[in-house]
């Protein structure tokens, strides 16, 4: 029996390479399971069915309704890379408004280990929330890795290490 990773990805640049982000956690024997901000689902509109192929299980970006059936395997471990400034302040305030953010938010209380790779700008890391919500998931049980070069200059593109929030798992 495989172990099941979420991957949860927010509109933020590295977003665009998540597929990169689940060969890399596929290599190292994980059943990833990909849960997008819905911005950044609007980013893969196109391509939603290839990640599903390379998934092997339904994208999810919505919450589902009561009735509905889960369609994804119980998550053993999550990462959320890239995490955005807008999903690191609302989760750090308890807004779960998003799946991509409600999913970790109430799984890090259920003792499933949480990793988070932010990726913003040094504009929007000096805003004082920012510093209150990262302390706020640490707090919580949760492993924050920042990339080098995090945060980074506006508009300066880096490439994205999925491995070190891989590493951070340490399963």
């Amino acid at each position: 029996m495989s172990r099941v990773l979420y991957l949860i990805a927010c509109a933020a640049g590295p977003t665009r390479q998540v597929g990169d982000g689940v060969r890399a956690a596929q290599a190292r024997g994980w059943d990833t399971c990909l849960v997008l901000s819905p911005s950044a689902a609007r980013w893969h509109a196109g391509h939603i069915q290839e990640l599903e192929e390379l998934t092997g299980h339904p994208v999810r970006w919505e919450y589902k309704l009561p009735s509905q059936p889960d369609v994804l395997p119980k998550a053993d471990a999550i990462l959320v890379s890239p995490l955005s400034a807008t999903s690191l302040n609302k989760w750090g305030a308890g807004i779960a408004d998003t799946l991509a953010i409600g999913i970790p938010l109430e799984a890090v209380h259920l003792g499933v280990p949480v990793v988070v790779q932010p990726f913003f700008s040094t504009l929007l890391a000096a805003h004082p929330a920012v510093p209150r919500s990262v302390a706020t998931l640490e707090e919580q049980g949760v492993r924050v890795v920042w990339a080098p070069g995090e945060p980074h200059p506006t508009k300066q593109a880096l490439p994205w290490p999925w491995e070190l929030g891989l590493d951070a798992l340490g399963m």
